[in-house]
């Protein structure tokens, strides 16, 4: 036989086999759009917009749907009702880390992030008791994030106005209070150590890349050296470029919005003033400013689909039948910006989280950090930090474009898997 024919009857052999397998597994999964052979959904889905992308399968699916990237299948839930059921009503049976391929050779199931089952829960445990011992939630974190603010507010004065590009300043800034807890020193930002480890961050290089002894780790103990070191690598990478991120988007969008900006300075003059630092007591006094820090968190959507998550068991989900090991992917776009809890969801308002009376209004549906078993086991110091840090740079400065603020595009960088702020510069003038 004619090998090209023998070629084109393999090809199509294992096209059939396929789109067969994938058929065979669909029965027990939420229904979804129908997948190709080999590349599943990728071509359907927009990948400069996956937000409205799976807002538009829920439309024709429902709030439970299935995609396959590839020849995986990964159930989307989209909407508060769907993710509030699977990551708090069956908090366990959704508390799996869901397979990422690129965290594979960085991570290899080690560490806080990507690890699971017994592994993941000791290591949990362990490190929210460490942090708590190292001042995690007490005056001793809150002493060294407004040490660090001020820092920050030194390095600020040194760019004498002029227009700059905030991006490293405010990268050095929260990577340096991790630094304070795990290093017990922070350091000064000209530190040539300190700019290593700022640059393997900035090239997505891990700082662990191989086990630190040739003993192979027994599978009963989990606090083996690569464990550990995974685990403060995830400590860093969570607590360096979530919270300088939006930080960086927070003061693009208070550019954007000089008249909010104006309000929350307004509040830490009346509440703080000008000689002395903010510190965390203030922010119930603050409304305004906690529904402005609140509204940059929903409005930006920094993690639009969460880390992937995979159900621990097979599980009967609103009369679907779950496969245990399944990926699940939650939407937490479509909980930020519903519109029925958020009226104009495009729209940044810090009225989102106000009442009538001007207090500060709690939303269910505020899930930056995620929710359930695996949300952010840092969400109490990048909470303190993005208050202190925005604070007290807006008690020090006031913050100038160097375009109308009218034409600042605050349309985000499509990065597929965290939502980041288009470049621009600001001017930091002194008050």
């Amino acid at each position: 036989m004619d090998p090209f024919v023998v070629l084109v009857l393999s090809l199509s052999c294992l096209l059939l086999l396929s789109l067969w397998r994938q058929r065979s597994g669909r029965g027990k999964l939420p229904p979804g759009p129908t997948p190709l052979p080999i590349l599943g959904n990728f071509l359907q889905i927009d990948i400069k917009d996956i937000r409205q992308s799976l807002t538009n399968f829920s439309k024709v699916y429902g709030p439970v749907f299935t995609l396959y990237m590839g020849r995986q299948p990964a159930v989307v839930l989209h909407g508060y009702e769907a993710v509030k059921e699977a990551l708090i009503d069956h908090a366990e049976e959704f508390s799996a880390r869901g397979y990422m391929p690129v965290t594979e050779k960085t991570s290899k199931g080690f560490g806080l992030i990507f690890s699971n089952g017994k592994r993941w829960k000791e290591i949990r445990r362990f490190s929210l008791m460490t942090l708590r011992n190292l001042g995690m939630g007490k005056r001793t974190i809150e002493d060294r994030v407004q040490e660090e603010a001020q820092c920050l507010v030194e390095e600020l004065r040194k760019t004498n106005g002029l227009p700059c590009d905030p991006t490293f300043i405010l990268s050095c800034a929260p990577c340096n209070v991790i630094c304070s807890i795990i290093f017990q020193n922070r350091f000064d930002y000209k530190d040539q150590d300190f700019l290593k480890l700022m640059q393997k961050f900035n090239e997505n290089t891990s700082i662990i890349s191989s086990p630190w002894m040739q003993e192979k780790p027994s599978q009963q103990v989990e606090f083996s050296h690569e464990n550990l070191a995974t685990t403060v690598f995830d400590l860093f990478a969570a607590g360096t470029e979530t919270t300088s991120t939006t930080l960086r988007y927070g003061l693009l969008l208070l550019l954007k919005h000089p008249h909010v900006t104006a309000k929350v300075q307004e509040e830490i003059d009346h509440v703080i003033g000008r000689h002395r630092s903010p510190c965390m007591q203030d922010r119930s006094r603050m409304p305004y400013t906690d529904a402005t820090l609140h509204e940059i968190q929903r409005y930006i959507d920094l993690i639009p689909t969460n880390l992937p998550h995979a159900v621990t068991c097979d599980i009967k989900f609103r009369n679907y039948l779950i496969p245990k090991g399944t990926t699940v992917l939650t939407s937490l776009s479509s909980v930020l910006h519903d519109s029925k809890e958020f009226p104009n969801p495009e729209v940044f308002d810090p009225s989102h989280f106000l009442d009538g009376n001007g207090n500060f209004k709690k939303s269910d549906y505020f899930m930056p950090f995620s929710t359930g078993k695996r949300i952010c086991a840092g969400e109490g110091l990048a909470r303190m930090e993005l208050f202190l840090f925005l604070t007290t740079i807006l008690q020090n400065f006031n913050l100038k474009s160097v375009v109308d603020p009218k034409d600042l595009d605050t349309t985000p960088v499509a990065n597929g898997f965290a939502t980041l702020p288009p470049y621009y510069q600001l001017c930091f003038i002194p008050l």
